[in-house]
């Protein structure tokens, strides 16, 4: 056979290259045909944080509300909104010129009373007693003008008529002195007389106390130290019993209240830490403790009530029913594997959990076993190695063909469960985190 010309030989090499390129080009697309671009993190060691953030508000120990229990006209209100008060200051005063009367009224008849107590215990017990030992001397008397009678009698001086004149005279005598010593006995300390008399003092000065009563009943007084929080009445107005003039916040440690979905119960211990800042001062961050978690829930909310206590005395910008931003660290871990909350799926039939990793260009599932999560990371307590990387696709199931892209990923300082917090004035879907986190 003929040889090619050099030219015809050279294109022959070339047209043999290019085929042997094209087929290396199809294998390579049949290699790669169905396989998923699928994003992976890697899983690293670092500290891991969990807050719960919710908003509250602030409250005081105790709040009462002090009005009137007589009806009556307002003479004086001495005290303003937000002035701080004693307990027993007088904070409204209403008019009492008639209960000022009526007790000066009641302190005379206890006097007058006491003053006739005074005379039974001299002028009536002297004069008993001096008329009691008349009556014993006319007795003794009338007893020994018997005896004489009696012997003359006897003697045939005197007829019988005479003893018997005697006899009566001594029984009228008995009967003087036995009403003598009645009057005395009954102007004794125990005597009746005395006794009705100590009555009607204990009367008068039932009837003084009443009144009073009625002239402190005008004076409407601090219950104890407290700030006044809101003022509804002026001089002149006519009040009634039950109808509140004043509110008070009783003195006592300033406290955080909010009322946290009851999802998030399980999060919160008695003594964990917290940051709090106010809304209108969110450079000024506070901090507190959990105090309090109420052992009931609220059903109609589905929320608990959580009070927290400020670790120093509260700043003069905290007002009462202030809103409040709050954020509780609920776990903390100084170092922790973690890979990103989507990494971790439930496995089939809820038994555990897993993440996906890609090996030879298929998605393989490993379990693994969590522990502390935020919103954006997990902490992996076995099952996976630092380094590894896990895929992150949320549609991604074992067995699917992979291309992975890596991407940083490194987890946020703290994270946040929700916005947990409910109740009136409170949207449960607000996050508040992004004021507190540094």
């Amino acid at each position: 056979m003929p040889a090619l010309p050099p030219l015809l030989a050279k294109l022959r090499w070339w047209w043999w290259l290019a085929g042997v390129l094209l087929l290396g080009a199809v294998a390579a697309g049949l290699l790669v045909r169905g396989r998923v671009p699928t994003e992976a993190a890697t899983a690293v060691a670092a500290p891991l944080v969990r807050t719960l953030q919710f908003s509250a508000r602030v409250a005081t120990l105790s709040r009462v509300e002090v009005g009137p229990t007589v009806t009556g006209r307002v003479a004086r209100v001495l005290v303003r909104e937000g002035e701080q008060v004693r307990a027993g200051q007088l904070l409204v005063q209403l008019e009492d010129d008639e209960a000022r009367a009526a007790l000066a009224q009641a302190v005379a008849s206890e006097r007058q009373a006491q003053a006739r107590l005074a005379g039974l215990r001299s002028t009536v017990r002297s004069t008993s007693a001096a008329q009691l030992g008349q009556a014993e001397a006319t007795l003794a008397n009338a007893q020994a003008e018997l005896r004489r009678a009696e012997q003359l009698v006897a003697q045939g001086f005197v007829s019988a008529s005479r003893a018997d004149d005697a006899r009566r005279a001594v029984e009228v005598a008995r009967a003087q002195r036995d009403a003598a010593a009645a009057q005395s006995q009954a102007s004794s300390e125990r005597g009746a007389d005395l006794q009705a008399q100590q009555a009607q003092i204990e009367a008068t000065q039932a009837a003084t106390e009443a009144a009073r009563v009625r002239v402190a009943q005008a004076r409407i007084v601090a219950p104890a130290d407290a700030k006044v929080l809101a003022r509804s009445v002026e001089p002149g107005q006519i009040v009634q019993p039950g109808k509140p003039l004043l509110g008070l916040a009783l003195a006592g440690p300033t406290q955080v209240l909010a009322l946290v979905d009851e999802r998030f119960l399980q999060q919160l211990r008695v003594g964990q830490v917290a940051g709090i800042v106010a809304d209108a001062y969110p450079q000024q961050r506070l901090a507190a403790r959990v105090l309090t978690i109420a052992p009931e829930v609220d059903p109609a909310k589905g929320a608990v009530e959580v009070r927290l206590a400020l670790a120093e005395a509260p700043p003069e910008f905290l007002r009462e029913d202030m809103t409040l931003s709050v954020e509780v660290v609920t776990g903390e871990r100084a170092r922790a594997l973690v890979v990103p909350a989507s990494a971790v799926r439930p496995v089939a039939g809820g038994a555990g959990e897993q993440v996906l990793l890609a090996a030879q260009g298929r998605a393989v599932a490993r379990p693994v076993r969590t522990g502390l999560r935020t919103l954006d990371a997990v902490e992996v307590l076995d099952g996976l190695r630092e380094g590894e990387a896990v895929l992150l696709a949320p549609g991604l199931a074992a067995g699917d063909r992979v291309r992975v892209h890596a991407v940083p990923w490194a987890p946020a300082r703290s994270g946040s469960s929700a916005a947990a917090a409910v109740g009136p004035g409170v949207d449960p879907l607000r996050t508040t985190g992004e004021a507190l986190r540094r």
